[in-house]
């Protein structure tokens, strides 16, 4: 039983490493760190209580870890989990956010100014799949890490729609499980996944704001069938997750293992490599096995999990990671994970697995800050050739330094000539989770397309806080006192300006 575990020595043991902890400033060497590496030793061996401490503390270390490797996978399903518990489940279940997506729905850093299609489809399970797409749809065809799924011929990985292999005409796209050898018939383009669960991820433009029905209808010409039964497939259902509470993003406790051990069985020794495969194992994940923690290890790895997923927080935040700058501009606070990309080089210095290209390695914090405050990559996302692609920059921070507060008023300024050539948009996002801020305005972002007034300059000023400045409603994004909040600034169609940095956003600037 739990409580046996608990002798009189090995309680006094914590409540000596617990005081320690409360009365040592936080970021101190001693404390906590001082009583474990002090655990006393007899004959030159742990005693009965400094064992089990330190086994406590190796599994609690051991899941704090493997959460924050795992942490692509945790995001990818919490999304799965969320979307299935809520509109169903099956390779023909495509939820649609009809009327744009608001902030009922939490999920990582959405964005309220186009129409999203979300879907998660198992290849183990019902074989290979074919995606069929109308022209013009924009798309990603991802495995569960979140990474771009390459395509047959070497030129392409993820990508549907204009930046890939149909050149936005449409087409089959055939989906293939892990090690496949089967026949490939013609007429499709493929994509071999590295797992057999996928993240479908869809998106429409549309043109006005108040007529969403053509991109509504473009992404209901979408078929996802079996290889070899469209005939018997499943009917096609586009459920409207607009305005539906949902919560798709990553679980933030104990549940992720759960989560993960699932996804581990139907995946199987491809999901990772055989020493990252070992740390869940060392955890008690492991393929086919039972997963059945006592009442004592399970509340281990659930603070385990709610400390990792802080930690991940911590990270997301920070505007320098693994020694590299993520600032895009030397003299403003906006930041990109991909800060130092260039036309020749659009994804940086990593690879689309978030490995440093140069030295080989996975560069684990920047993939944490990135599934921390976002979710999905790309080729095409990430093009830097003008009118194409997109930009995406940051700001945690005011011009001062100070973290965003939604008690306070800040004046966005974006200098004439914003260089989009489709739309820009600015969004805001909640500082706890990352999802779209819940402002009590329909959705808590701004952009071009809804025509904001525009100074004489032919600069556009952007007012964000609790109250819109006199005469400026038009240009006011909602935040909600007591919240921090963070800003994404997005250029879809980036032109030279933007490519090139001559152009530039001012920082938020503090006003009251």
């Amino acid at each position: 039983m739990m409580h046996s575990r608990w002798t009189p020595g090995f309680i006094a043991a914590m409540f000596v490493a617990s005081a320690l902890s409360v009365a040592a400033p936080l970021g101190s060497d001693t404390g906590r760190f001082d009583a474990l590496a002090n655990a006393p030793f007899e004959e030159n061996r742990p005693t009965e209580e400094t064992s089990l401490e330190l086994m406590d503390e190796l599994l609690f270390q051991r899941a704090t870890q493997a959460y924050l490797w795992a942490l692509p996978l945790v995001n990818t399903l919490g999304m799965k989990h969320g979307s299935e518990t809520v509109f169903g489940a099956g390779y023909n279940v495509l939820p649609i956010w009809k009327k744009r997506l608001d902030a009922k729905t939490l999920v990582t850093t959405p964005n309220s100014d186009v129409i999203y299609a979300m879907s998660y489809v198992d290849l183990g399970k019902d074989g290979p799949l074919v995606f069929e797409a109308p022209p013009n749809l924009q798309g990603i065809l991802m495995d569960f890490w979140q990474q771009p799924i390459p395509v047959d011929g070497g030129r392409y990985a993820g990508d549907v729609g204009l930046p890939g292999p149909d050149a936005g005409k449409g087409g089959k796209f055939l989906l293939l499980p892990p090690g496949y050898t089967g026949e490939v018939p013609a007429g499709h383009y493929v994509y071999r996944s590295s797992t057999n669960n996928v993240f479908i991820f869809l998106r429409a433009f549309y043109q006005d704001p108040r007529n969403l029905k053509p991109p509504v209808a473009l992404i209901e010409q979408s078929k996802i069938y079996p290889l070899n039964g469209k005939e018997t497939a499943k009917p096609m259902v586009f459920p409207d997750a607009s305005g539906v509470p949902a919560n798709l993003l990553p679980v933030s406790d104990g549940r992720a293992f759960d989560q993960l051990k699932k996804l581990i069985d139907s995946e199987g020794p491809h999901l990772a490599n055989p020493d990252s495969l070992g740390m869940l194992a060392a955890i008690g994940i492991v393929k086919d096995q039972p997963f059945n923690p006592d009442a004592h290890t399970r509340s281990i790895l659930d603070r385990a999990a709610r400390t990792a997923y802080k930690m991940s927080r911590v990270i997301g935040f920070k505007e320098n990671v693994s020694g590299r700058s993520l600032l895009i501009y030397p003299d403003r606070r906006w930041t990109n994970p991909m800060a130092d990309a260039t036309p020749a080089n659009p994804a940086g210095p990593f690879d689309l697995g978030w490995r440093r290209t140069a030295e080989g390695y996975l560069d684990l914090d920047t993939r944490i800050w990135f599934f921390t405050d976002y979710y999905s990559v790309s080729p095409g996302m990430l093009s830097q050739i003008p009118g194409k692609g997109a930009k995406y920059m940051i700001a945690f921070r005011d011009a001062a330094g100070e973290t965003l507060s939604g008690g306070s008023t800040y004046r966005l300024n974006l200098p004439p000539d914003i260089p989009a050539a489709n739309f820009w948009s600015v969004t805001l996002y909640e500082a706890e989770n990352a999802s779209g801020l819940a402002n009590g305005q329909p959705f808590p972002s701004l952009g071009s397309r809804d025509k904001p007034a525009r100074s004489a300059d032919g600069s556009t000023d952007l007012y964000i806080g609790p109250k819109a400045p006199a005469g400026q409603k038009k240009n006011w994004i909602a935040t909600v006192p007591g919240r921090g909040f963070f800003v994404i600034l997005r250029l879809y169609g980036p032109t030279d300006a933007a490519i090139d940095k001559s152009w530039k956003p001012d920082d938020l600037q503090k006003l009251q």
